[in-house]
């Protein structure tokens, strides 16, 4: 599946990148079909390719490409992590501490604004699904506001928060951590409501034959049964924190995976987009597979695997 995903990735490197091919030819004195950039911007991308075959060496080694081919990225990712670190003038082992050109610098503050957001949505989440399980006015008037929250886009709504909170003095970690936790709460409510709701009514009935009050049903029963749904939104919750603090740190940029990318919009870097890109989504995969990881040794503890 990878190699497939890396020669589709090859392949649309081409198309993408033909008209800046085709305009370096032009200029390097080679013969381009058609000779006009005007007629090659309103041809199409693969007709381009099938006129020009001979002259696309550079599609996969343009200094900015449109669309960066995967060795360059990977050169990218290697040059913005250990390259810097290990021999630049900023990095780590010549000045002591993190080079603030280096992606583990910014994949740091990133995942700073990713755990606090988390923490405070997984919280918030759990706090309002257990309310809405023991009260039918929260059930019936938080949890459409909840979903309904949802529907606004994050990005509209960043530049919001960003700009109310600063204006009462509070930046930095703290208005990116509302963002992720914005984004990360939903997931926990849903799924803590679906896991307090799990027991049958045998099990409840048992537990009022034991004349247990509401708090005991709650710790020894609702809670125990609502784990594997809890973890199973944690896993959802932890990616779409890491989403909510990069999309946080656009308007804000001072430092992060998502100034790394907005940076190198700005200047048509695009190795560096894919770089932060990959970056993070290296960071999502290994925060779930701890989440996951978390879940086995709890489950294991509770007695719900050998």
């Amino acid at each position: 599946m990878i190699l497939l995903v890396l020669g589709i990735w090859y392949l649309a490197v081409i198309p993408m990148n033909v008209q800046d091919v085709l305009t370096r030819a032009e200029r390097a004195g080679a013969s381009v079909s058609p000779e006009s950039a005007v007629a090659r911007r309103d041809m199409g991308s693969w007709s381009l390719v099938a006129r020009n075959s001979a002259l696309l060496g550079e599609s996969w080694s343009l200094d900015r490409p449109r669309l960066p081919a995967p060795h360059q990225v990977a050169a990218e990712l290697y040059r913005s992590t250990f390259d810097e670190e290990i021999n630049g003038r900023r990095g780590i082992v010549k000045s002591g501490s993190l080079s603030n050109r280096s992606l583990i610098y910014h994949g740091g503050i990133t995942l700073s604004a990713t755990f606090l957001g988390f923490v405070i949505g997984t919280v918030m989440g759990i706090t309002l699904a257990v309310g809405i399980v023991h009260s039918r006015v929260m059930d019936m008037s938080i949890m459409p506001w909840a979903i309904v929250s949802q529907t606004i886009p994050i990005v509209a709504l960043a530049p919001m928060i960003i700009v109310v909170l600063y204006s009462i003095g509070i930046q930095g970690l703290i208005p990116k951590a509302v963002i992720s936790a914005y984004l990360s709460f939903f997931p926990v409510v849903v799924g803590m409501v679906k896991g307090l709701r799990s027991p049958d009514a045998m099990q409840l009935d048992l537990m009022r034959t034991y004349n247990a009050g509401a708090f005991t049903v709650l710790t020894k029963l609702r809670l125990p049964a609502s784990v594997p749904y809890l973890f199973a939104s944690l896993k959802i919750a932890i990616a779409a924190s890491l989403v909510g603090a990069i999309v946080g740190e656009l308007p804000v940029q001072k430092g992060g995976l998502g100034a790394r990318m907005l940076a190198g919009s700005y200047y048509g870097q695009t190795s560096q987009v894919w770089a932060a890109l990959l970056m993070a989504a290296g960071l999502a995969a290994l925060l779930v597979w701890l989440t996951g990881w978390l879940e086995r040794r709890t489950l294991r503890a509770m007695g719900g695997l050998p």
